[in-house]
């Protein structure tokens, strides 16, 4: 992925936005790393660290709005850029897990996930 992933500011929403948007269908997609995702993760998200995004973004849904998400926000920011740009409708979580806890948002926690 490109540095210019990085500095575009894509469409955002707020975590609580986040709550709401996933309880009307969306999807979230968590481009955090394994030992990331296996401490604590959104139920029903889709694990696609950012490292493999590039490569694997193809294998998600294109008929639902994608909601980018990572530790703080900086990360997803340049993943819903690459979604955007490969026709997907995707937005960023500004300040990811922290402002996902503070909305009350669900978490799973010490769950195992197999290796990508």
């Amino acid at each position: 992925m490109s540095l210019r992933h990085y500095f575009r500011r894509p469409p955002a929403v707020t975590a609580a936005e986040a709550v709401s948007l996933v309880a009307d269908g969306a999807l979230v997609v968590d481009v955090r790393r394994a030992f990331e995702w296996n401490r604590a993760h959104i139920p029903g998200a889709v694990h696609m660290p950012l490292e493999v995004l590039p490569e694997r973004c193809l294998e998600l849904p294109d008929d639902r709005l994608l909601i980018t998400f990572c530790t703080g926000g900086i990360r997803s920011a340049g993943a819903a850029n690459l979604l955007t740009e490969n026709g997907f409708d995707a937005v960023n979580m500004s300040r990811g897990l922290v402002d996902w806890r503070a909305a009350g948002g669900p978490l799973v926690t010490g769950e195992r996930h197999p290796p990508s």
